[in-house]
C-alpha cells in the first residue's frame, strides 16, 4: 500500500456537487508551496479546475505563504497547473464543454513524497438535494448518539 497523508478535504465540494467520476493529478509547485502544505496551510473551497489550451489549472486555491520564506516566497492564489495524462485531459474537457458538468478538486494529500490532487467531475446539486443530504447525516448523528447512550 502506498504512503498517503491527507493535507486538506473539500467537504464544501461533496455537499454541493453529485460526484460522476473523480481522477488523480500532480500538481506544479514552488518549494515555499511545498512548506505550506505540509504546514497543512491551505483552503481548497472555493478552488475549482479550469482548461487553458490543452492544459487544466487549479484556480483559486489558497495556498497560505510560508512565513519562514523571505524574497522568495508565492502567490497565494496563483494558477497551478494540473499534470494528467493526454487522454484524462480530453475526457474531462470534453465532459465539461457537452455535459454541462464542473471539475471541482476533493482533496490534496502527499503521496509517496509527491502533492497529489483528487479531481472531480460533478454536477450541481439543487437545493432539495442538499437539505435531503442534511436529514440524511442528522439521521445519522441521532443513531449514533443513541447508541452510545444504550451502552
Amino acid at each position: 500500500m502506498s504512503n498517503i497523508l491527507l493535507i486538506q478535504e473539500n467537504k464544501k465540494a461533496r455537499f454541493d456537487y453529485s460526484i460522476i467520476e473523480t481522477y488523480e493529478a500532480g500538481l506544479v509547485l514552488i518549494g515555499s508551496e511545498v512548506k505550506s502544505l505540509r504546514n497543512k496551510d491551505v483552503q481548497l473551497k472555493d478552488a475549482y479546475i479550469v482548461f487553458q489550451g490543452n492544459e487544466a489549472f487549479l484556480q483559486n486555491a489558497h495556498i497560505a505563504e510560508y512565513k519562514a520564506s523571505s524574497y522568495n516566497n508565492h502567490a497565494p492564489e496563483r494558477r497551478r497547473k494540473l499534470l494528467l495524462h493526454r487522454k484524462e485531459l480530453d475526457d474531462i474537457d470534453e465532459a465539461l464543454r457537452e455535459k454541462g458538468l464542473s471539475c471541482v478538486p476533493l482533496k490534496i494529500y502527499f503521496k509517496e513524497g509527491r502533492v497529489k490532487v483528487e479531481i472531480a467531475l460533478a454536477k450541481g446539486k439543487k437545493s432539495h438535494d442538499k437539505r435531503e443530504a442534511i436529514k440524511k447525516r442528522d439521521v445519522a448523528d441521532q443513531i449514533r448518539s443513541s447508541l452510545r447512550r444504550s451502552r
